[in-house]
């Protein structure tokens, strides 16, 4: 029996998040309307990555063919150390060859998720800032980093400042490179991938004291980013010398919220567990959250208990992942002789055991939230 037929759902939030679970509940036969306060989908953002935890979610909604035309196929992830020399290579996908790794623009995956969403019937209404919390019978905040809903449910946040700033760039590139490469220097670390449409993503961060508002939307002079990184090798160099304009924000750690439900308002992605970008997760959180939300409503009759379930679910997994991403900004970070025995042990690992250097991993990728039973 499916309890999510017919019923009226109202989702704050027209992002990844929102979309995801938007296009979710509409194909259980829900009445979904989206509330979003931008008056047109932009490109904001870079890129994401979608590993194939996120991947299967994705292909159950339908946009398996979607995707395929706008995302570039991952082979995994490079490291090397700042002078660009390689020091381990995870190549993910060829442990894993009948799942799908991908690297896409954001603003793609959001047009990709709204033309599905429309084309399912959900309604979706451009221009509406809620600055007071609908009385509706069932209330979803994907409303993200500053959500309003999670306000509600748990107060004001406080969140602290890492002492990490990041700044994001695309440039033009057409050359093939099915990794994402990262490079990795005392106190900072360079990320970069190709995405689709002739581009590439750069994310760098960089240990500073000088603090950074949090946020995407804050410009800086590419200049700034090149002095950063002036010292590291590679083609990191050549990359930085076409960045024509750059984005800026600071690193801020956030709890995992304590209540992520009241029965009647429920939250998910960034509005429940922002995290740091060093497991490239937080989109894909966000999409297995989509799905295992919509799963609770749908075979459990009484809202309550459902949104219930759906916390107890989720929170040890996002838990966990957040840990790690913390974990990676002190790896990547390495300085003095930690740094030296750090890059040995992973050469050593990468060269003699690959496959115990990947199982770390394969908690976060061989996930199904398919299988998850409510």
């Amino acid at each position: 029996m499916s309890y999510l037929k017919n019923r009226d759902v109202t989702v704050i939030g027209a992002g990844v998040a929102g979309l995801s679970v938007a296009l979710a509940m509409t194909r259980r036969g829900a009445n979904v309307t989206v509330l979003e306060k931008a008056g047109a989908f932009r490109e904001v953002g870079a890129g994401l990555q979608i590993s194939p935890n996120a991947g299967r979610v994705l292909e159950a909604l339908g946009l398996t063919e979607a995707l395929n035309r706008v995302a570039v196929r991952s082979e995994g992830v490079l490291l090397h150390n700042q002078n660009g020399h390689r020091v381990a290579s995870l190549p993910l996908a060829a442990r894993r060859p009948d799942q799908n790794f991908r690297f896409i623009h954001r603003a793609r995956l959001v047009e990709l998720l709204e033309h599905a969403a429309r084309d399912a019937g959900v309604r979706i209404t451009l221009d509406h800032e809620v600055t007071e919390l609908p009385d509706v019978p069932l209330l979803i905040g994907a409303d993200g980093l500053h959500s309003r809903v999670r306000t509600v449910l748990n107060g004001a946040a406080k969140p602290f400042f890492t002492g990490q700033t990041a700044w994001r760039a695309l440039i033009a590139d057409d050359r093939p490179d099915a990794f994402a490469r990262v490079y990795m220097g005392p106190g900072q670390h360079l990320v970069s991938y190709r995405l689709g449409d002739g581009l590439r993503n750069i994310v760098a961060v960089r240990e500073q004291t000088a603090w950074a508002d949090e946020g995407w939307a804050h410009e800086d002079d590419p200049d700034n980013l090149r002095a950063a990184f002036a010292s590291f090798g590679g083609p990191v160099p050549d990359w930085l010398a076409r960045v024509e304009s750059t984005g800026i924000w600071g690193l801020f750690r956030h709890e995992v919220a304590p209540v992520w439900q009241d029965g009647q308002r429920v939250i998910l992605g960034d509005a429940a567990h922002p995290t740091l970008p060093f497991m490239a997760q937080g989109a894909v959180m966000a999409i297995e959250d989509a799905w295992v939300l919509t799963e609770c409503l749908d075979r459990i009759g009484d809202q309550g208990a459902a949104l219930q379930r759906y916390q107890a679910l989720r929170v040890p997994r996002v838990r966990r992942i957040v840990e790690a991403a913390n974990g990676n900004a002190r790896n990547y970070h390495l300085r003095g002789p930690a740094r030296l025995a750090g890059h040995l042990g992973l050469r050593t690992i990468s060269r003699l055991a690959p496959g115990a250097l990947m199982a770390r991993f394969d908690w976060i990728y061989d996930y199904d939230p398919l299988a998850e039973r409510p």
